[in-house]
C-alpha cells in the first residue's frame, strides 16, 4: 500500500456474523498488534499524522462530519473533557467522548452520551478495520 494520506478507500459494512474474535480477544489482538510507547519504547512513536490521516481515509474522514473540541495539556484533560460532555449533553447535544487511558474497561475509553461504547461494537469495529490496522500499523497508549 502505497503511504499516502489521501487514502480514498472507505469502509464497507461487515455483518456481525463474519466477526471471528470475541472482546476478550479483540482486546489482546488490539494490545498485542498495536506497538505502545510504554511497551516498546520510541520504536512507536510516530513523528506525523500520517498514520491517523489515513485510518481518517479508510473511515471516510468523520472528522469532518460533526463539530469537535480537542483537549490538550498536561494536566487536567480528563476531567474537563468529561465535564464538557456533561454540559454539552445536558444542553441536548449528543456526545461522543475518547480519553485515554482507562482505569479498568478499555471501553471507558469510548462514551457516546455518557455510557461506554458496547463490547460488542469494539469487536465489530475493529473486525471491520483490521485489514487496515495490519497495513497502516497505527500506535496507541496503553
Amino acid at each position: 500500500m502505497e503511504r499516502t494520506a489521501n487514502a480514498g478507500t472507505t469502509l464497507a459494512a461487515r455483518p456481525y456474523s463474519e466477526v471471528s474474535m470475541n472482546y476478550q480477544q479483540t482486546i489482546e489482538y488490539l494490545y498485542s498488534r498495536l506497538p505502545m510507547f510504554s511497551k516498546v519504547g520510541a520504536s512507536a512513536l510516530k513523528n506525523d499524522l500520517l498514520n491517523i490521516r489515513l485510518l481518517c481515509g479508510v473511515l471516510g474522514h468523520p472528522e469532518v462530519k460533526f463539530p469537535s473540541v480537542h483537549i490538550a495539556g498536561t494536566n487536567g484533560k480528563g476531567s474537563t473533557s468529561h465535564m464538557l460532555s456533561a454540559i454539552f449533553q445536558s444542553a441536548g447535544y449528543k456526545t461522543g467522548l475518547y480519553t485515554s487511558p482507562h482505569l479498568h474497561d478499555f471501553r471507558e475509553r469510548i462514551r457516546i452520551n455518557g455510557e461506554m461504547i458496547p463490547e460488542d461494537r469494539v469487536v465489530s469495529f475493529t473486525a471491520d478495520i483490521k485489514q487496515h490496522i495490519e497495513t497502516i500499523e497505527p500506535s496507541f497508549s496503553k
